[in-house]
């Protein structure tokens, strides 16, 4: 080569360095770009699973339906050793028996009247169960509370289910007095659950305690309290009402 030419590409080579250093950085650019193209598809495509997903699983038909029993200390189960000996761990058991999906909820509270109920249904209620089980009104009872005041309470109750969770089927459980509570006081006490069921036009247990209330072998030493023999009476009692309900 002619010393001349030498001379010529000497005059070149830092261009050539920087052409080839342009041709790199390109090439790098174009490397990322296409990287962040495929991770921001790898993205969509997994927020579009993630949100069919969740669209899935929280459509009505593939929620577990609920059976909420909201009650005193009946419900609650008072005085067993387990708690899921109370009628609504029977509940539970028959449910279980058949293969329906239902979970029942034990919402009862020892000593609950129906104001205390009426104090804290708002935030029960956020549950939004499919069935809901009304069982209070015993304690007013037996404290001689104003049959007028016990209405007021239960029908607020009712009130604020339909108005808060208005596809919730309503079932309301009856109770009765001993006799000595007065003839006149008992009488009305009983007609008050009769009415408000008719009123509202919701599901009916005439007497939650029917064929258990009074026996003492059903009962636990207060007389008042089912045992576990009683509650799995009063299971079937209001089995006998829930039933066609959840089957249907």
């Amino acid at each position: 080569m002619c010393e001349a030419q030498n001379k010529q590409l000497q005059s070149l080579h830092p261009w050539l360095k920087v052409s080839k250093l342009l041709k790199f950085c390109y090439f790098i650019v174009a490397l990322l770009l296409i990287s962040c193209g495929n991770e921001a598809s790898k993205q969509q495509t997994t927020t579009d699973t993630v949100n069919a997903q969740a669209e899935t699983t929280e459509t009505p038909e593939t929620k577990r339906k609920t059976i909420l029993c909201f009650g005193d200390s009946i419900t609650a189960g008072y005085g067993l050793d387990d708690t899921n000996d109370a009628y609504p761990g029977k509940l539970q058991d028959t449910i279980n028996a058949l293969n329906l999906d239902y979970t029942v909820i034990n919402s009862g509270v020892s000593g609950e009247t129906s104001a205390g109920g009426k104090s804290r249904i708002d935030w029960v209620i956020k549950q939004k169960p499919t069935i809901f089980l009304l069982e209070l009104g015993a304690n007013d009872g037996l404290r001689g509370v104003p049959i007028t005041e016990t209405r007021a309470n239960l029908q607020a109750i009712i009130d604020v289910v339909k108005s808060k969770s208005p596809d919730t089927q309503i079932v309301l459980a009856g109770m009765q007095l001993p006799p000595n509570m007065g003839a006149d006081y008992t009488t009305d006490f009983k007609q008050l659950f009769i009415d408000l069921a008719a009123e509202n036009n919701i599901g009916f247990i005439p007497f939650i305690l029917e064929q258990v209330g009074g026996i003492p072998e059903l009962n636990q030493r207060d007389g008042i309290h089912p045992n576990v023999d009683g509650h799995k009476l009063v299971a079937h009692t209001v089995w006998d009402v829930l039933g066609p309900m959840v089957k249907s």
